[in-house]
């Protein structure tokens, strides 16, 4: 394991980038803090590279894409093969790594390494297929065209793609990006949240490892505050792939005529009609709400119950609540520190707002450092800011509602529209309220969810641009090229 990283560090235990096949130190004599938020202590350092270094990580991707681009699609396959076994070698010091760098539960850690290893493979493959198929066109079936025309398109690559991931899947959310851009004959500059930068720069380390060709992947390091900017307008620059959050508007403002794709969160709603098996909806509430401390796109945001089954909903709620264990990631607890003191800070106000408009807090609200223990907040209403905010914390409210179009009514009128669910034992209900909710995806008896990953997933509204899914991402990441063959004169199957 220690081969594994050695490469990848300094000599004062600093992590390097990597730029054409190197892993290299910074000029800028720099480093940025990475802090432990169990503690808000640094425990680790990365380099703060600047503009001429992102410079030079877009020019050996744009240098190295030809090569990339006229590799076979089954041996740009191998490669990701071959990385995905990387991943799957070295999970324990990537998900040691995602224990201290963003306090992800030491399960959770695990399976976010294997998943994305798992991901690369199922790329691979759905990219033999999917790539692999062109199409012909004939001029005859339009009106008033003869047979003498014939148009072949393929499917080529984009040019350079700028990855940028979010710290609470600094891995998966990575490869999402990368296996897709990479089969699909980019090459990708990648600029890792700069808290998750070490488990991304160590995911990196795996390209290396398996022999991907110098330049095709890069990271850089840094602020984004200081290189943010920079990089997204880098004339270098020919895709945009952004998961996060309202950072990604800004950017589309930006970027200018660059094709986006990005997912930039969510006020999942979860609505419980009258008719609901309420054990498993409370069961979807908690488990979706407050795992990982509900610092997912997908976790349940908010609670609209018919107000006829509201009283022993929340009953039950709380009392799977009162079960969560709180404490260390390393510990695997439910309930862990939230990123960092900023977060924590951010979701309080969401409570105390809702606290002083009148809700109900059916918990003791309690903060230690980072550390909220999970909370319900009964009795919800429009006027409070977490009724359409996203807290990012184990922090759930809850709305009484009298009807499903007042449920429904709520969802629309956010303008964040990534998922949602409802929970009802009648089919046609599920498929209304399905198709009356204006959001990504809504998900039948179960809580909102990213995947399995060759699942579409996207988001409507402020919540993204495009689709994700293994499937969607490679079709963003082309673009269709036509060559048309002229004949001298009309021609036939069959003579």
């Amino acid at each position: 394991m220690a081969d594994f990283t050695s490469e990848i560090t300094c000599s004062n235990g600093a992590y390097k980038y990597y730029v054409n096949g190197e892993w290299k130190e910074s000029t800028s004599g720099k480093t940025v803090g990475i802090l432990n938020p169990q503690d808000n202590k640094a425990v680790y350092q990365v380099q703060a590279c600047n503009q001429e270094e992102v410079d030079a990580c877009f020019k050996a991707a744009k240098e190295a894409g030809p090569g990339w681009a006229k590799t076979p699609l089954w041996k740009r396959a191998e490669y990701l093969h071959k990385v995905a076994t990387s991943l799957k070698e070295n999970w324990e010091p990537i998900a040691a790594t995602l224990i201290k760098e963003v306090a992800k539960p030491a399960k959770d850690s695990k399976t976010e390494v294997i998943r994305s290893a798992d991901f690369l493979s199922y790329t691979a493959e759905e990219a033999l297929r999917f790539l692999g198929e062109g199409q012909l066109l004939v001029s005859d079936s339009f009106p008033g065209q003869d047979r003498n025309k014939l148009m072949l398109a393929q499917k080529v690559p984009l040019g350079v793609v700028l990855c940028i991931p979010p710290f609470n899947y600094p891995v998966n959310l990575a490869v999402s990006k990368i296996g897709p851009a990479l089969m699909a004959g980019n090459t990708v500059v990648i600029k890792p949240p700069t808290q998750g930068s070490v488990s991304g720069i160590q995911m990196v380390q795996a390209f290396h490892k398996a022999g991907v060709p110098k330049g095709v992947i890069n990271i850089v390091s840094g602020r984004g505050s200081e290189i943010g900017d920079y990089l997204v307008t880098h004339p270098g620059v020919n895709c945009i792939s952004f998961t996060g959050g309202d950072t990604g508007i800004s950017i589309s403002k930006k970027a200018g005529m660059v094709p986006i794709q990005m997912e930039l969160g969510g006020k999942d709603a979860c609505i419980v009609l009258d008719d609901a098996d309420l054990e498993l909806a409370a069961n979807n509430i908690v488990k979706g709400g407050f795992s990982y401390s509900g610092q997912r796109c997908t976790a349940v945001k908010l609670v609209l119950a018919i107000d006829t089954i509201a009283d022993e909903l929340i009953k039950k709620v709380n009392e799977r609540v009162a079960k969560l264990t709180v404490g260390k990631p390393e510990d695997d607890a439910a309930v862990v520190p939230v990123v960092s003191e900023s977060s924590a800070k951010f979701v309080e106000g969401l409570v105390k707002d809702a606290q002083e408009k009148g809700a109900t807090l059916c918990q003791e609200y309690k903060r230690e450092g980072n550390l909220i223990w999970p909370l319900m907040i009964d009795h919800v209403t429009r006027d409070m800011r977490i009724a359409f905010e996203e807290p990012f914390g184990p922090v759930i409210p809850m709305i009484r509602v009298k009807t499903v179009e007042e449920a429904i009514d709520y969802t629309n009128s956010n303008n964040l529209a990534l998922q949602g669910c409802v929970f009802t034992q009648d089919l046609n209900k599920a498929i209304y309220v399905s198709d009356a909710m204006e959001t990504g995806t809504v998900q039948v008896n179960a809580a909102p969810a990213r995947g399995p990953d060759h699942f579409y997933f996207q988001g409507f509204r402020d919540s993204g641009i495009g689709s994700q899914g293994i499937k969607g991402s490679l079709a963003m990441m082309v673009k269709t090229k036509s060559t048309v063959i002229n004949l001298p004169q009309a021609t036939f199957t069959m003579g």
